[in-house]
């Protein structure tokens, strides 16, 4: 039975990525540290991992409850370590009494500089302060290049991960029909909707499923998925249980609180 069949096909090419990781690792007997996964990626990888005896699988993000973490495969006799999941945590001071900063202009601000979004993890937003985790390798480099967020003067420090306190996300279920599990029917019923407005944010870029931008109003959603809908919150597919005497889906949804 082909791994394949379980994933979806736009999935298909990170499944062999993850496949060449496998075989390095049973290969040259060495470990193997990913860049920060979504966790839709990790799901991946320990499906296709799975319980094989010469490929051990560990996952950190720098903090209790990380939602993006990178993911360590490594031989059996080794017991990694936080130092080799290669972390650095940072705080973003700037003057927080005259301007506020938003989640969507950090992440502008350091894809600007050129960084990959698979080189950092989460942004955590606490009262006063803003924190950030980084893969080691970029660290220098962020220090050095990022100076402002939107147009504000900003400072990185240096923190010892155990400071860094995520924010764990937490559902709050509630049931809805559907017509279809098409993409923009889901969006107007979980949000409450008109379709036309649902196909609207889809074609304005505003829809991940599972950490990915989609732009067909017609994407069949699934079981387990995440979508996130800009300006309206994400929300996660927790069961599609069969359908009612008017053949529509009957779906319970999860909406982050």
């Amino acid at each position: 039975m082909s791994i394949y069949q379980h994933f979806r096909q736009e999935e298909h090419d990170f499944i062999d990525q993850v496949l060449e990781w496998k075989d390095t690792v049973i290969e040259q007997y060495a470990s193997k540290l990913t860049d920060f996964l979504d966790p839709r990626e990790q799901e991946i990888v320990k499906s296709v991992v799975g319980n094989h005896e010469d490929v051990k699988l560990a996952f950190h993000g720098g903090a209790e409850g990380a939602e993006r973490k990178r993911a360590l495969l490594y031989p059996p006799y080794l017991e990694p370590t936080a130092e080799d999941f290669q972390l650095k945590a940072y705080n973003l001071s700037y003057p927080e009494k005259f301007v506020k900063i938003e989640h969507r202009q950090v992440l502008g601000s350091l894809m600007g500089i050129g960084l990959k979004r698979s080189k950092f993890g989460d942004i955590y937003f606490h009262d006063s302060s803003i924190q950030i985790v980084l893969s080691a390798e970029v660290s220098a480099f962020v220090e050095m290049q990022l100076q402002e967020v939107g147009k504000v003067k900003v400072s990185l420090n240096e923190l010892p991960l155990e400071e860094i306190t995520s924010t764990v996300t937490s559902w709050e279920e509630a049931s809805t029909t559907a017509a279809s599990l098409r993409l923009d029917v889901m969006i107007a019923s979980i949000y409450n909707l008109s379709r036309q407005k649902a196909q609207l944010l889809i074609g304005g870029k505003k829809v991940k499923i599972n950490w990915k931008l989609v732009e067909q109003t017609a994407f069949e959603c699934q079981e387990g998925d995440i979508l996130s809908v800009r300006g309206f919150g994400r929300s996660k597919l927790l069961t599609v249980d069969g359908k009612t005497k008017k053949d529509k889906w009957r779906i319970i949804v999860g909406k982050q609180k």
